[in-house]
């Protein structure tokens, strides 16, 4: 049976990864392979309704956290691990690296505590710790990025944090890209589209998964 196959896409609000997931699942799919699109936090009608609170309600750090990884647990064992298990190609738009650039680095929680956090909910009967086998970091100047969300649509509460906010956030990002760099694409976001999507491209051919 074809071994599944997890990929995250990741990076500050802003940064263009969302517009380029759809277009990796129609290039598994034209190798014959079955896809699965989800998204964090959410994925299930459960992980949906924590989605909205997360995104909406005012809430500290450890409490925000807290409602990510629940949600994370429950999309893990209805969503992720069964179609892991079927050997589909599971695409997601954010996983667990959001959790630690947008609490540990945005909100300056305690990277001790997220850590632990991440050990407890992503161990399950397939994996003693479940992470992406490639996360693809969109990487793009916060200014920049503030620049492309402004008048997009009705900001989150996250999207509508100062630039400040999100310059922590994409160190965040680059903490949990350098402790293990082996999983992360890392993508210039600051190019033009077509540019963009073939360095998609050239992360997922260089491990062999696409022709």
């Amino acid at each position: 049976m074809t071994r599944g196959l997890f990929i995250s896409f990741e990076g500050i609000d802003g940064a263009g990864k969302s517009s380029h997931v759809q277009a990796l699942a129609e290039a598994f799919r034209a190798q014959g392979r079955a896809v699965t699109l989800t998204r964090e936090p959410g994925g299930t009608p459960l992980a949906e309704k924590l989605r909205a609170l997360a995104l909406n309600e005012p809430m500290d750090a450890l409490t925000e956290a807290l409602v990510m990884f629940a949600a994370r647990r429950d999309h893990l064992l209805q969503v992720i691990e069964p179609a892991l298990a079927r050997g589909d190609v599971v695409l997601c738009d954010r996983f667990t690296d959001a959790t630690f650039a947008y609490q540990g680095g945005g909100r300056g929680f305690d990277w001790s505590v997220l850590s632990q956090l991440e050990r407890w909910v992503q161990a399950t009967h397939h994996a003693a710790l479940r992470e992406p086998d490639l996360t693809l970091l969109f990487e793009l100047d916060p200014a920049i990025a503030a620049q492309r969300l402004a008048g997009a649509r009705v900001p989150d509460k996250f999207e509508s944090q100062p630039v400040e906010f999100f310059t922590r956030v994409a160190a965040g990002y680059g903490r949990r890209a350098a402790a293990d760099p082996a999983r992360f694409g890392r993508i210039d976001g600051d190019q033009p589209r077509d540019a963009v999507w073939q360095d998609v491209l050239r992360c997922v051919r260089e491990r062999g998964w696409l022709s």
